[in-house]
């Protein structure tokens, strides 16, 4: 019997016939998504959901999707699926993430000249008869200097178009090695240098704990006066109560927003304001995106339900389901091993070396490798999965290499993750316990026996009295209760390491009060993904 699949919002004709053509009975329903209750009385029937944002993918749905093996977003948001009860079920979830990069850029560009010609004003006033030719005085793009915040798939696009606008272009991106910055015709620098020496400033970073609100007040501050700012990435990378005030007062000379901290955006600070330009987040609004992530769409599900191969997969690596179940333990700890990673190191990663030991050495390699690699990428840009962090990785320059080897100490099998910058190397190991939980047993060559958590908080020190208790009596004080604490120093009186596994984030004031204390070098608050 040929898979059955529903597409349960607009998706193009062409798609359809994809699934058509390769075998697929697809049932083409574009307004069933609206309708929460006749989908969840249908789903049952398909074997794959292919949908756009109208739908909205929910545990009550997933309950009654009892054949369900996959659901695929043309698309690269995802938020309208309840992925941690798709997992559950074993469902994979797709996304298409390369769909809409050219559109995002181009869109980036478009505001770019608007703002710098103060386009929709002069457009809005001639249509209303008047003739102010003389109130709206731009500027050239050509020689001026572009800063590009994120220099990935969309911003790379960004600096590409606007070196063939002769403007000059400097990026700040922590995973962009000075091979690839010279290859891209960019210079490479510092925030704070972008800052001070950029005419125009473009966004393209998702939204994280370490980007939000990026171009915060103090960082808005440190531009040169009558910069003009472009966000088409993601709402809360820029303050934009600060960005108002700075554009009343002359400091900053325009803005173009297509992305707002909340949306749908019906009032903002920035709405009103001369020469901001504004539109309702059409990065991706335009027909050969939207027919490229459809079409996407198609194959990807076709292949996967007709020959097993995942692609674009958020909560699965590629394997077989035999080969899940034994590894799916591995996987999550490699990932935990790479986030770990990504979340210490500020400064572009060169290479990526992975050991794997005992039984770690005898499965799917390929796997474990994506899922470390993963980790480590998704601490910048969380849109990375499985299947597309390698890819990001070449992209950037970055090497990836791996040995393995038989047992060689007192656990069954581990993972050890080194990453090298031009600064220094990292080092992590772990491995997975007869209850199948991931533990950290090595940081820095320092041994140790670490739960991991989904809040946790990294400090070094020197192997000295009272550390313990500085760190007890701090997280107390701050209102924050200690689940797990682990120890390690590489012998008396030298480097010593602690690991803190905490029942929530740990506040600003606590590591302020822990740095007050002049008794740590390193204080890193981190997050794991536990589903």
């Amino acid at each position: 019997m040929a898979p059955k699949v529903l597409v349960s919002d607009k998706l193009s004709e062409t798609a359809v016939q994809i699934f058509r053509d390769r075998g697929i009975d697809v049932d083409f329903q574009p307004d069933l998504g609206k309708d929460k209750d006749k989908l969840a009385e249908v789903i049952g029937q398909y074997d794959g959901l292919a949908i756009r944002s109208a739908t909205k993918v929910t545990e009550k749905i997933l309950a009654n999707a009892t054949n369900l093996k996959v659901i695929a977003r043309a698309g690269i948001g995802t938020d309208n699926i309840d992925k941690a009860a798709a997992s559950k079920r074993g469902v994979i979830v797709m996304n298409t993430p390369f769909g809409n990069m050219i559109t995002t850029a181009e869109h980036a560009i478009a505001l770019m000249f608007a703002v710098a010609r103060q386009i929709p004003e002069a457009s809005a006033s001639t249509h209303a008869g008047k003739w102010e030719k003389s109130k709206f005085m731009g500027v050239e793009l050509t020689g001026k200097t572009l800063g590009v915040i994120g220099a990935g798939n969309i911003g790379g696009i960004v600096c590409d178009r606007a070196r063939g606008l002769k403007m000059k272009v400097v990026a700040y991106d922590p995973f962009l090695g000075q091979e690839k910055a010279d290859k891209m015709g960019v210079e490479k620098v510092e925030l704070d240098d972008l800052l001070k020496r950029a005419d125009f400033i473009t966004l393209h970073v998702p939204l994280t704990d370490q980007t939000r609100n990026i171009l915060s007040r103090e960082a808005l501050e440190k531009t040169k006066t009558g910069v003009r700012i472009i966000n088409c990435a993601r709402g809360g990378l820029v303050d934009e109560a600060a960005l108002a005030d700075l554009l009343k007062s002359g400091h900053v000379a325009g803005a173009a927003f297509d992305v707002f901290a909340e949306e749908p955006a019906t009032e903002n600070p920035l709405f009103g304001l001369p020469n901001v330009v504004c539109t309702p987040h059409l990065g991706a609004a335009t027909t050969e995106a939207q027919e490229n992530v459809a079409l996407q769409v198609a194959e990807q599900m076709s292949d996967y339900l007709l020959t097993g191969a995942v692609s674009n997969a958020l909560n699965m690596p590629s394997v077989t389901a035999e080969e899940a179940k034994v590894m799916g333990p591995w996987i999550k700890l490699s990932d935990h091993l790479g986030n770990f990673i990504g979340q210490m190191t500020d400064e572009p990663i060169k290479a990526i070396n992975i050991l794997f030991d005992g039984v770690a050495s005898e499965m799917n390699l390929g796997a474990l490798t994506c899922a470390a690699v993963a980790g480590i990428m998704k601490s910048v840009n969380p849109e990375v999965n499985m299947v597309s962090a390698p890819v990001v990785a070449k992209e950037r320059g970055v090497k990836i290499s791996t040995t393995k080897q038989d047992k060689s100490g007192a656990f069954e099998g581990y993972v050890k993750i080194t990453v090298v910058t031009d600064k220094r190397e990292r080092s992590i190991g772990g491995t997975v316990f007869s209850d199948g939980k991931p533990r950290f047993i090595q940081i820095k060559g320092i041994n140790i026996d670490a739960e991991i958590g989904r809040h946790m908080l990294y400090t070094t020190n020197e192997d000295v009295p009272g550390i313990i208790g500085t760190l007890g009596q701090t997280m107390g004080e701050n209102g924050v209760n200690i689940a797990n604490f682990t120890l390690g120093r590489s012998d008396a009186g030298g480097e010593a390491i602690a690991l803190l596994y905490v029942d929530a984030p740990v506040p600003e004031a606590a590591i302020a009060a822990l740095n007050a204390t002049g008794k740590f070098q390193q204080i890193r608050p981190l997050h794991f993904d536990m589903a």
